[in-house]
């Protein structure tokens, strides 16, 4: 997915077409950048969570929902640019607006993957204890999945302003509910980093910190999703 990123950003350099005035291949190149990072993190909280979960074959089952479901997104995301054509909010037919929804369910079983690791981690280690770290992954990962999920649907019904929008992100500052799908697909990152970074300066305060900082982040969520339908 990173070498598709590549080659379709030097693509990108001599194609001038645009849909709703952003460039064809932005959004093709930004979901091969969201997958990479995706995926990734999937394997970096394996690690760091101290499981061994990425040794058994639920963990491969759990990859390749991972693969098949980003894959798919990607593959036609990209093809529709390809032809200056929109893959989201598409009803210019029926099979379009088929391929719409199935992207949906595509999306659900995507951040499902995590989820499900948060199971498999839980079920592995609730007798002996969690650390805060793991904690911390359980959280994110859980945390992805529903505030990502709901995000998601919210913004499959209520496609964003055209346009530009804010450097590199793309986003609106009115009726954009990106900002808040964003923290829920993120959500694998931040909390596990701020299980790492309270483990190691809050002391006896570590999971109260995380608890704290967990709850800080759902609301800042809330508030952004909130803002997308009053602005």
């Amino acid at each position: 997915m990173l070498a598709a990123l590549g080659i379709t950003y030097l693509v990108s350099l001599t194609d001038i077409r645009t849909i709703r005035d952003v460039g064809v291949w932005v959004k093709p190149m930004k979901f091969m950048a969201a997958t990479v990072l995706f995926a990734w993190t999937t394997v970096w909280l394996v690690s760091i969570a101290h499981t061994s979960v990425g040794t058994t074959q639920t963990y491969i089952w759990i990859t390749a929902l991972l693969i098949l479901t980003s894959l798919f997104e990607v593959v036609y995301i990209t093809y529709q640019g390809s032809q200056g054509e929109a893959s989201h909010y598409n009803n210019s037919d029926v099979l379009h607006m088929i391929l719409f929804g199935v992207m949906a369910i595509a999306a659900v079983g995507l951040t499902a993957t995590q989820a499900w690791l948060a199971w498999e981690i839980w079920q592995e280690q609730k007798t002996m204890g969690l650390s805060v770290v793991t904690l911390g992954v359980v959280i994110g990962l859980l945390l992805t999945f529903i505030l990502s999920t709901v995000s998601g649907f919210l913004l499959g019904g209520n496609q964003p302003p055209a346009g530009v929008g804010l450097p590199i992100v793309g986003w609106h500052l009115y009726r954009d509910i990106r900002p808040s799908h964003f923290l829920g697909v993120h959500a694998q990152q931040f909390i596990p980093l701020l299980g790492l970074l309270v483990e190691r300066f809050a002391g006896q305060y570590a999971n109260v910190g995380l608890i704290a900082g967990s709850a800080a982040y759902v609301s800042t969520w809330m508030f952004l999703t909130w803002a997308a339908f009053t602005t």
